[in-house]
């Protein structure tokens, strides 16, 4: 059992350490409840999208995985409570542990139109209708690093292609990960999940080699949440989206955290296994326009 104070563990606490930024930290933690406040339902009940984090039960490994509805899909059901109507394409890594009741799982529903994103995180029990989350944790991050897209489309005849399934990644992969503007990282801890966002220009994120990728991490709000989780288990689960495609790349592996001698931060995963599904996601966003905070890309 990890030490924990408050909403941060002992591996959050050493990177905000590391980084000087614990006052900071505790500072933007009291935003962190339990609870769905009416914005955050109204928020909700808005998303075509929801990403989901979690470790699959059979091997443990971990992965971020898309859902996507018409808005209305994804709403709040009580104070602490989020329900989802739908389910995970057939052969999704995730499948089994949503149909899992006590699986922990994370949630991030980003909105590229408002360029606002919120995090619940909880417990899951399955429905009729789908899944339903009790919330442990509740909270919406800054617009930071979010491409802003004017608007979507939801096709639904659009049908998800058969997967491919690999343990590294091919050229057209790699130019597809070279290519992002945005990626989802899942990550876990003792028992609790997350999944946060990743933004930046495209090229942010490099594939050195068929099996590892780098990115850099940008300063964002002081937790150190999924870094935190990656100090004490590597274990990681990647989500790239095309916007306009639907279609989706999944990778599943481990990250560690590397610190320069001026202080900034570079995210090292070793790909593990990959899952390409074509059209797996039944939306079409319009062109990004991307967020004045991003970083140029550095060689």
């Amino acid at each position: 059992m990890g030490t924990r104070t408050g909403i941060y563990h002992e591996g959050s606490r050493a990177v905000q350490d590391r980084a000087g930024v614990r006052d900071l930290a505790d500072h933007v933690g009291r935003a962190v409840g339990d609870g769905i406040k009416p914005v955050a339902a109204a928020f909700l009940e808005l998303q075509p999208l929801l990403v989901l984090g979690a470790a699959a039960p059979d091997d443990g490994r971990v992965w971020a995985s898309p859902l996507a509805g018409r808005p209305g899909f994804v709403r709040a059901t009580g104070p602490l409570q989020m329900s989802v109507t739908g389910r995970l394409r057939p052969g999704d890594p995730l499948t089994r542990a949503l149909a899992t009741d006590g699986t922990p799982v994370a949630t991030i529903a980003l909105d590229p139109r408002t360029r606002r994103r919120m995090r619940l995180n909880g417990e899951l029990r399955t429905t009729e209708a789908g899944f339903a989350v009790t919330a442990q944790r509740v909270f919406a991050n800054c617009p930071k690093y979010i491409q802003r897209r004017e608007s979507y489309e939801l096709l639904p005849g659009r049908a998800a292609g058969a997967p491919r399934h690999g343990h590294e990644l091919t050229d057209t992969q790699r130019a597809f990960v070279a290519s992002a503007d945005t990626f989802f990282l899942a990550t876990v801890h003792d028992g609790e999940a997350e999944v946060s966002h990743r933004g930046g220009l495209p090229g942010f994120v490099r594939p050195g080699s068929a099996r590892e990728l780098t990115w850099p991490d940008y300063a964002g709000n002081a937790m150190f949440l999924t870094l935190g989780n990656l100090a004490v288990d590597p274990r990681a689960g990647l989500l790239f989206l095309d916007w306009t495609t639907g279609t989706t790349l999944q990778v599943t592996g481990e990250g560690q955290t590397r610190f320069t001698a001026d202080g900034e931060r570079r995210v090292r995963f070793t790909v593990s296994e990959v899952i390409e599904t074509p059209g797996a996601v039944p939306l079409r966003w319009s062109p990004p326009e991307p967020s004045p905070a991003n970083p140029p890309i550095t060689t």
